[in-house]
């Protein structure tokens, strides 16, 4: 696999997904699910004109560069201009709300003085591996590479002037392709076009990237129809339609009426990018929600990140209510949460977004506190009693699970293994993940309250809701006595996040906001704030994780623990310095309002995971805050 660590742009619908370099290098392309599966290598376009070699449009000394998105789309264009030649390209780049296609149009415009014969080439490098072997086919003009699950199809309504399935590495840089092969064991090939553009002259072509399923069109006979199909389609009205249902769905989900609100057009925006954003990263069927799109397939500085975590999706839940996605959220406590729930009440570190188990390296308890915590939290937002109803026996039985592990934690039985922390890193037991399981406990007594006058006619039902009640009630004193008790430390004058290191860490805020187990005036919190500003706070006004954070090279800010400080500051009434932490993030997003994991302190953008949705989520969060506040 090929590295490619950063994706500036990222655009698709509900089931293809595809991200894009800055130069407008196809980097992935993701179906039927934003997390699997993933089928490109390497996918170059370059054109050949008149005597030169390959010119690559993503990647040569001469081309100039001019890249952003459609305003309020998910359709992107990137203009290159070869100074050389002076041939202007813009490339737009779109996957149609109703089709499952990536198009890929190009216009080409001679600037210069002398006409061009040019050679339009498209090279494209699939996943391959012993398991899945990848090969090229030659067939209704389509360049077709295919596996046993699925085929990836290359195809223009023109008629292709030349093919390559085996060896297009030897000599694609010559920019002449050929071959007699129609059918090859090869899992790169190549394709192209060729065009007469006089001097001053456009040409326009649209390039189709279609994902076959194997298994329901089949690849000999039923696939010819659907290539056939694709090449009637109308492209600028495509286009069109295409740009026209984006408006609308940001206009339409624009619940906190920011766009109508007289402010920095960069918050706008980001705002507008995160609504964008939403949809991409949600499976439609299941209502998981992907950490963000891929960026590190090799595992070489991480453990990969598209996935669903059900702490993360907590958070976008949140601010899926908050701009009016009412139904996705939902959909993850109905569906997602219910199929991934294990028979003993607790949910797993991460699963695909269908639901699937993902890899993993073991357990962390918050993610099924935050699953109780989070029902309660969508509740709040829809207002749906049985909402609450429906989904009570899973929710009673992540609390089961949770008392079962309180009680290990009490009594140190050792019946349970470590749990990691927020952060994955720390295994035995935190104040984060404890404050979560108060949140959790705390959020079914509310839950309970809610909905036990809907079983009047059960009385066996309210007399163990009763029972319950009792103990829970019990459960949030004692849980929040133990954490005053071992997690406060004297000598720093500071809560601390574990007994083993205690080191000071941004998460130590979740125990004010959002799991309210303590306020922001206790005297132990404001000395801990004061503990977090001098030791994780950078120079720059951001805030790392933790003390010696040494991630992706350390002492990079996040935007999660800025917006978690803005979250405390506005619940401390310090409102100036929440503005000061939003503005910090809203400053360092990416020049199309995209947000990283981290930011580089120099520079001030994203330093790594561009687009990462919990990001997205907690500025959206903030923003609903800072809106009801009366603070923008």
């Amino acid at each position: 696999m090929i590295t490619k660590y950063f994706n500036d742009a990222i655009v698709g619908n509900r089931t293809v997904t595809a991200s894009f370099s800055k130069t407008g290098e196809l980097l992935r392309l993701y179906s039927p699910t934003v997390d699997y599966k993933q089928f490109i290598e390497r996918f170059n376009v370059g054109v050949k004109i008149n005597d030169s070699a390959m010119i690559y449009l993503h990647n040569d000394i001469n081309n100039a560069y001019n890249q952003d998105y459609v305003e309020n789309t998910n359709v992107l264009e990137t203009e290159i201009l070869n100074t050389y030649f002076n041939l202007r390209v813009l490339q737009t780049d779109l996957v149609p709300v109703n089709e499952n296609i990536l198009i890929k149009n190009y216009k080409m415009t001679n600037e210069s003085n002398i006409d061009f014969d040019l050679s339009f080439l498209v090279y494209s490098e699939l996943m391959t591996n012993s398991n899945n072997d990848t090969c090229g086919y030659f067939k209704n003009d389509a360049l077709i590479q295919y596996n046993h699950d699925y085929s990836v199809c290359v195809f223009a309504k023109e008629k292709p002037d030349s093919k390559q399935i085996n060896g297009v590495q030897n000599n694609i840089m010559d920019g002449v392709i050929g071959g007699k092969d129609y059918i090859g064991m090869s899992s790169n090939s190549a394709i192209s076009y060729n065009f007469k553009i006089p001097a001053g002259k456009s040409v326009t072509i649209a390039i189709y990237v279609y994902i076959n399923d194997n298994n329901s069109k089949c690849l000999l006979n039923e696939l010819d129809n659907e290539i056939e199909r694709f090449r009637k389609l109308d492209i600028k009205k495509t286009i069109e339609d295409t740009k026209k249902y984006w408006k609308k769905f940001v206009k339409e989900h624009d619940k906190l009426g920011i766009n109508k609100l007289n402010i920095d057009s960069r918050i706008k925006q980001i705002y507008n990018r995160s609504i964008l954003l939403f949809p991409l990263v949600t499976n439609p069927v299941t209502g998981g929600v992907s950490a963000g799109i891929e960026v590190d397939e090799g595992k070489t500085k991480c453990g990969r990140y598209s996935y669903c975590w059900p702490r993360d999706a907590v958070f976008i839940t949140e601010a899926l209510d908050a701009v009016g996605m009412s139904e996705d959220a939902e959909r993850f406590y109905s569906k997602f949460c219910k199929m991934t729930q294990s028979k003993n009440g607790m949910w797993e570190q991460r699963f695909y977004t269908d639901g699937k188990l993902a890899p993993a390296w073991g357990y962390q308890i918050d993610e099924t506190a935050a699953v109780i915590f989070g029902a309660y939290s969508h509740y709040t937002a829809c207002k749906d009693k049985n909402f609450l109803k429906s989904n009570l026996k899973m929710l009673e039985n992540g609390v089961t699970f949770l008392e079962k592990y309180i009680d290990d934690v009490f009594n140190k039985t050792g019946k349970f293994p470590k749990s990691y922390d927020l952060w994955e890193e720390c295994e035995g037991v935190s104040l984060y993940s404890i404050s979560a399981i108060f949140a959790a406990f705390s959020a079914m007594l509310k839950i309970y309250d809610i909905v036990k006058d809907m079983f009047d006619n059960n009385r066996l039902k309210v007399e163990a809701i009763n029972k319950q009640i009792k103990k829970l009630e019990k459960l949030v004193i004692d849980v929040k006595e133990y954490c005053l008790k071992e997690f406060y430390d004297d000598e720093k004058k500071s809560y601390v996040r574990n007994t083993v290191d205690k080191k000071i860490d941004i998460s130590l805020l979740g125990t004010v906001t959002p799991f309210e187990m303590f306020t922001p005036k206790e005297k132990n919190i404001q000395n801990t704030i004061e503990r977090i500003n001098m030791t994780i706070r950078t120079y720059t006004g951001g805030y790392i994780r933790y003390e010696g954070d040494s991630y992706m090279g350390g002492y990079n800010p996040w935007p999660i623990a800025n917006l978690w400080m803005a979250c405390y500051n506005l619940e401390a009434g310090e409102n100036k310095k929440a503005l000061e932490n939003f503005s910090f993030v809203t400053t360092s997003a990416s020049d199309y309002g995209l947000l990283g994991e981290q930011v580089n302190n120099d520079a001030r953008k994203p330093a790594w995971v561009i687009g990462l949705t919990w990001s997205h989520a907690m500025y959206i969060i903030v923003l609903a805050k800072l809106k009801k506040l009366g603070l923008i």
